[in-house]
């Protein structure tokens, strides 16, 4: 089974970039380290038992832990209000766990519906909510190896769709604006995106289910 860390230089390396204008790859390691410290977040609350201690150590301090604690407690906020849009993402799609290929193909095909209106903080907080919902499943139906997969497909995702909208937000530390801006207005803005891209998301899941497989 791959290991879910990198090695302590990478993570260092992933935080440097936080103190100048980050690169498109740059922004890609950053986005696969925030979702594999969202992915062992949610399987430790979900009592999931897998891999070995040193696998779940979180990530390394600095501003790309305050960015994880931020993207957890948004995305704590959106599974409160539609827990069950997070949940058995697998039974909901109803797709193999055992294939790598219709796991990723099924998780491109979410995040592709995720955001066809458009991209907002509260989309990609849903979108690091579906792949650790369906991180959860694989774990639970034996198929942790999958776990890699889902980070590596959503840095994919991330470098093929997100990377010019981050770039011109200054990258990731931008989402730190959801919770600090103490204007009502900015909280009401993520979750109301949030909620729209729920429509979104129930879409994507008749989407997958139509192919034949």
């Amino acid at each position: 089974m791959e290991v879910l860390r990198r090695s302590s230089v990478f993570a260092a390396e992933v935080m440097e970039v936080f103190d100048r204008s980050p690169t498109d790859k740059e922004l890609v390691s950053q986005a696969k380290a925030l979702c594999r410290d969202y992915i062992n977040s949610r399987l430790i609350r979900a009592g999931v038992s897998w891999g070995k201690p040193e696998y779940n150590a979180p990530v390394p301090g600095g501003k790309l832990a305050e960015v994880s604690t931020i993207l957890l407690r948004l995305g704590d906020e959106l599974e409160y209000i539609r827990p069950n849009v997070y949940r058995n993402i697998a039974r909901q799609l109803n797709i193999s766990l055992h294939s790598e290929t219709v796991v990723t193909d099924a998780f491109l095909a979410v995040a592709a519906q995720i955001f066809t209106a458009g991209i907002t903080w509260g989309k990609v907080v849903s979108l690091y909510a579906v792949a650790a919902g369906l991180a959860v499943d694989c774990v639970r139906h034996a198929q942790p190896a999958m776990v890699h997969t889902i980070v590596d497909c959503l840095g994919e995702f991330v470098r093929k769709t997100l990377v010019t909208w981050l770039k011109r937000r200054g990258g990731w530390a931008d989402i730190t604006k959801c919770v600090v801006n103490t204007d009502p207005s900015l909280r009401s803005h993520w979750l109301v995106a949030a909620v729209c891209s729920f429509g979104h998301f129930l879409k994507a899941i008749f989407f997958v289910l139509l192919p034949e497989r």
